[in-house]
């Protein structure tokens, strides 16, 4: 088993510091541009990326980043050390001003996530994950173990989803779940911190609207706490690959469900995708 200890103490610590550079920002008033349709840049997360990308580059020079306000690397490869980085997951909800937003940083190793860091600024809340090995919450200095739910019943679920994006087709996927409760949030890494807590059970974004930063920190925070992280088809997420989107989309549960969610979409799979 490889030791992290180093990665995660460094990690945190950068995660720490764009999230305090995020929070002054957010605290006065700021312009937004856009990258593409509907997808909003500030300078929060450019200053948070700056940070964070040339942190890793003078720990780990040798390491591969893919980091989302950065050109993707030429030497990207399965093979190695690969780190991707979100600075500000929820870029809509720092505009909203909601504080459903956080700072990603994940690693992977050989196309497997293997350490995660989500923080959220505004709450001053940590969630850190060694794949298959732990997970826990920092908090008012307190570290606190996370371990998801053991909830299988459909009617017992609670599935989270995008307070700003909500895909039209989670009803589609509800139904065949036989889901009834859910309810929204920002950020990916929100997301699985939520299921890692217990306050929710599933995550589903069937299109491929995310990208590997997306997925690296919370799969690892996921599959700590005793869950499941994989695309629609149950299959793993794989990193360092020809493309940096999630083209299977994502679906994270607490683990005991996850084999009745992939089996109820698996009808329906073709037809959520797009």
């Amino acid at each position: 088993m490889v030791d992290l200890s180093s990665e995660l103490t460094i990690t945190s610590h950068l995660a720490r510091e764009a999230g305090k550079h995020i929070m002054k920002i957010y605290e006065k008033d700021f312009s937004v541009s856009y990258k593409g349709p509907s997808d909003p840049v500030t300078e929060a997360d450019q200053q948070a990326n700056t940070i964070i990308v040339e942190g890793l580059k003078q720990r780990f020079p040798h390491d591969v980043i893919v980091a989302e306000e950065s050109p993707p690397p030429a030497n990207l490869s399965p093979k190695g050390r690969v780190w991707y980085v979100d600075p500000l997951d929820g870029t809509k909800e720092f505009i909203s001003k909601n504080g459903e937003f956080s700072v990603m940083i994940g690693l992977a190793i050989d196309g497997q996530a293997k350490l995660g860091i989500v923080y959220r600024p505004a709450q001053d809340i940590l969630f850190t994950g060694l794949t298959d090995q732990e997970a826990w919450m920092e908090m008012d200095s307190a570290r606190t173990p996370l371990k998801a739910s053991s909830n299988q019943k459909p009617e017992s679920l609670t599935l989270i989803v995008s307070r700003s994006h909500r895909n039209p087709k989670i009803d589609i996927i509800k139904d065949h779940v036989g889901i009834t409760k859910e309810f929204p949030c920002g950020s990916v890494g929100i997301k699985i911190g939520s299921i890692a807590k217990q306050d929710a059970d599933a995550y589903i974004e069937p299109g491929p609207f995310t990208s590997l930063w997306d997925a690296c920190a919370p799969e690892a925070i996921m599959r700590g706490a005793g869950g499941r992280f994989t695309n629609i088809y149950g299959e793993p997420i794989l990193y360092g690959y020809d493309t940096l989107k999630n083209t299977k989309g994502l679906v994270a549960t607490n683990g005991a469900c996850h084999d009745h969610v992939i089996q109820s979409i698996s009808p329906i799979t073709e037809q959520i995708r797009g």
